[in-house]
């Protein structure tokens, strides 16, 4: 079914939740987030086939490898970041998405505005960040 979003729409939440025009919203919200990251990991990915270091002068040629050390490191958080979209663009096909995936309920609208990718409700995420913590002191 497609549905025509019209250009002014924001999600609210007197509307009922993950209804058609907010399924919708969030749709083309993370198609474009895609987009935008696919189109800089492109610009990286020229910048470093560029390739070869020519500077002659060891601060110059350091700050290159710093750059091109940056530049991967993004490029990586990009693919990671663009799988999560990928993985939300799953969720609207089969419907389960903007619910948490722990405890059905909705995620809510400003949580998915920030974090369009969000899994978890915004207790659920905490709850884990707390289990994360005690872990991670032992």
């Amino acid at each position: 079914m497609m549905v025509t979003l019209p250009p002014d729409y924001r999600p609210y939440d007197h509307e009922e939740f993950m209804n058609p025009l907010q399924v919708e919203y969030f749709r083309q919200k993370l198609i474009r987030w895609r987009a935008d990251l696919l189109k800089e990991a492109d610009g990286t990915l020229a910048s470093l086939s560029e390739g070869g270091i020519h500077e002659a002068d060891i601060t110059d040629r350091a700050s290159v490898e710093t750059d091109r050390a940056l530049e991967l490191r993004t490029r990586d958080r990009a693919r990671k970041l663009i799988n999560k979209i990928d993985q939300a663009l799953v969720r609207i096909e089969n419907g389960s998405y903007g619910f948490c995936e722990e405890s059905g309920e909705p995620i809510g609208l400003r949580r998915l505005e920030a974090r369009p990718i969000a899994t978890l409700s915004i207790e659920a995420q905490e709850r884990h960040e707390r289990m994360e913590r005690v872990h991670r002191d032992d």
